[in-house]
């Protein structure tokens, strides 16, 4: 008798533990709870932030990707999958970010599935230059080719505000097609979403309109809209693909680049090893600073509750600091 009150207690604790911490990967794990509610899949951390501040209390929303991974590196599993046939949104961003949608909704049977691609209507940016790679072997030769030819265009969209303004339209048309009920809802929270947002790009403009620099080095480009929009110039170690490696000829290319143009920062991605930022800020005596992409969250971020609006905050503060 007492060990099946302590097999118990120990089931209760467990069960206490997991729905006093859920959070968006616990709700992933789990699947949706409340059928009183739209039920959302959503693949990136932008889209999910843009999502919520337009649905509001009015859905349930799971964002695929876990707090930690690199989005460019993340599977489906069949749990996701299921996520995806249950669910009645089904939210991203497109331009080639989530490397896997074609093939999922390709075989997703739910036909009431309403899905929606937030930079449908946006103007895409192509790469302004590739690399090769030293180590490239016969082996992945086929592998890289291919991912140079999707990472010709840039898929951070949501980079430039204008930009995330329009893929949050965008979710809030598609939700007020499925819920018109309660259109005004969505049209509301829309509207004072968008003025935050607005509110976000005056402080951009304002706050870079007048620096000594325009040109940042970065890691990887993947920072175009961000660049196009505010009038700056981005130098990447690397092409998009964020995982990659320069050779030796493009790092002794991009250290002569900084140390010409007196380079004091070197930006690299949370997500990304820092170890090619690390080396080019060693040798030409600069330091190493975050400038998000805003792709996903750490952990941490997480915690922290941090969204959008404070993570683009966060990436003017680092540009003023590398520019001024």
């Amino acid at each position: 008798m007492k060990i099946k009150i302590i097999n118990a207690i120990i089931i209760l604790t467990v069960l206490l533990c997991v729905v006093s911490g859920c959070s968006r990967t616990a709700g992933r794990n789990q699947g949706f709870q409340d059928d009183s509610k739209i039920s959302i899949v959503t693949t990136i951390y932008p889209v999910y932030d843009f999502a919520s501040n337009i649905a509001g209390d009015k859905a349930e929303i799971i964002n695929l990707v876990p707090a930690g991974v690199e989005p460019h590196d993340f599977e489906l599993s069949t749990g996701d999958m299921q996520l995806i046939e249950q669910a009645d949104v089904f939210i991203y961003n497109g331009a080639g970010m989530e490397h896997f949608v074609d093939k999922t909704l390709a075989s997703v049977s739910n036909k009431d599935l309403i899905v929606v691609e937030c930079a449908k209507d946006i103007e895409l940016l192509k790469a302004s230059h590739s690399h090769s790679h030293e180590e490239d072997s016969h082996e992945s030769k086929a592998n890289n080719e291919e991912a140079h030819e999707e990472g010709k265009i840039d898929p951070h969209t949501w980079l430039s505000v204008s930009n995330a303004i329009l893929e949050a339209e965008a979710i809030k048309n598609a939700l007020i097609e499925m819920d018109s009920s309660n259109a005004e809802y969505y049209q509301n929270n829309f509207e004072t979403y968008k003025e935050q947002l607005q509110a976000l790009q005056d402080l951009y403009v304002s706050e870079l309109s007048d620096l000594s620099k325009d040109t940042i080095v970065v890691a990887h480009e993947a920072f175009g809209y961000l660049c196009e929009e505010y009038g700056l110039k981005q130098e990447g170690i690397e092409g998009l693909t964020a995982d990659s490696e320069p050779d030796s000829a493009r790092m002794k290319e991009i250290i002569d680049y900084c140390k010409e143009n007196e380079v004091k920062v070197i930006f690299f991605e949370e997500l990304v090893s820092p170890k090619v930022a690390e080396t080019v800020a060693a040798e030409i005596g600069a330091e190493t600073m975050v400038l998000n992409p805003i792709e996903g969250l750490t952990a941490k971020q997480e915690e922290e509750n941090l969204n959008y609006i404070g993570l683009m905050k966060e990436n003017l503060e680092a540009l003023k600091k590398a520019l001024k």
